[in-house]
């Protein structure tokens, strides 16, 4: 019997496009010889799949089915690309916990931990993680920020971007006190909590890791070359940056990058794909130093993103791997 999968995407958040776009993706690396496939979009508490017919159907929230030429559809697994709410903090895995449905991402609580940069970031740091200095600034505290203490502890150019979203919206370089404010009013219309965080001079690289209980997979390493002030909406989805991969760094700067990786996806007990972002600086001595930018629960999953970049260079298939993901629940 071939398993039904629901590949869920849309959401809540500006990223909600780029969802789609992953979910169209994943459908056609998915191996249709193994599995039944469905798109289910969902948006607000407004989720539909979509048939080969061309229209949509509603999906029954009650138990995530739904009914086609007077038969009722159920899911085996859901295969979650929902970029930002509801799908990478924790709600819709809570809603799939209640109903026994399995699916490809973390916990409840990974998903929320990931999903709050400033969080991740200091539980990180109890495990020798390396992250930039930074400070939260929550909704309604921003008439009280002291930009000079923001100067001498964070110090300029700092980035300001919302804490509890995607990276693509609502992030700017600030390279001056003045140009706070206009910033933290751009990251508090994605969040309500914002992050003031340390800029780290160095190069930016991405690795991608999944494990099973039979064995565990750490990806090459991508290296993110900008042409952008910074890795941004643009440089992401608008082919405005390079992405070599394998990275033009060491092979021990590469193995190093990979048992980091392993390491965090480890500590947090992660499951399904993650992507971890890094930016590799230089410490006092002129050695390198492994920077963790954030989590990716969710990677995007169009034909150019680094995920199947990286799964290419491995010299995998994408069918091989997604379907590790889903069996390794079963």
């Amino acid at each position: 019997m071939k398993r039904t999968i629901a590949i869920v995407c849309g959401g809540d958040s500006s990223e909600y496009d780029v969802s789609l776009r992953s979910a169209e993706g994943l459908y056609s690396f998915f191996d249709k010889d193994r599995y039944n496939l469905y798109i289910v979009v969902g948006k607000g508490t407004d989720w539909r799949v979509e048939l080969s017919t061309g229209e949509t159907v509603k999906i029954d929230m009650n138990d995530f089915s739904f009914k086609a030429k007077n038969k009722t559809v159920w899911f085996d697994y859901a295969y979650i690309t929902v970029h930002g709410s509801p799908g990478e903090n924790g709600i819709l895995q809570g809603y799939f916990d209640l109903i026994g449905l399995p699916y490809s991402t973390s916990n409840v609580l990974v998903e929320a931990l990931t999903f709050d940069k400033y969080m991740l970031n200091n539980y990180l740091k109890g495990f020798g993680v390396n992250v930039a200095p930074s400070i939260l600034i929550r909704r309604g505290e921003e008439d009280n920020l002291d930009e000079k203490m923001v100067e001498k502890t964070i110090g300029m150019p700092c980035f300001v971007k919302p804490a509890n979203d995607g990276s693509s919206f609502g992030v700017s370089k600030v390279k001056n006190s003045d140009q706070l404010a206009p910033a933290l009013r751009l990251a508090f219309m994605e969040s309500n909590d914002v992050m003031i965080e340390s800029y780290m001079q160095g190069t930016e690289v991405t690795v991608g890791c999944y494990k099973t209980r039979e064995k565990t997979v750490v990806f090459p390493v991508t290296e993110v070359v900008s042409s952008n002030e910074f890795f941004d909406y643009d440089a992401k989805y608008n082919g405005q940056v390079q992405e070599i991969t394998p990275a033009r760094i060491s092979k021990e700067l590469t193995e190093a990058l990979q048992v980091e990786t392993s390491r965090i996806y480890d500590i947090l007990h992660c499951n399904g794909i993650i992507r971890i972002d890094y930016i590799v600086t230089k410490d006092d001595k002129g050695n390198d130093k492994i920077m963790m930018l954030e989590i990716n629960t969710t990677p995007g999953m169009t034909e150019t993103s680094f995920i199947p970049q990286q799964v290419k260079a491995a010299g995998l298939e994408m069918k091989n791997v997604l379907a590790d993901i889903v069996e390794n629940q079963f």
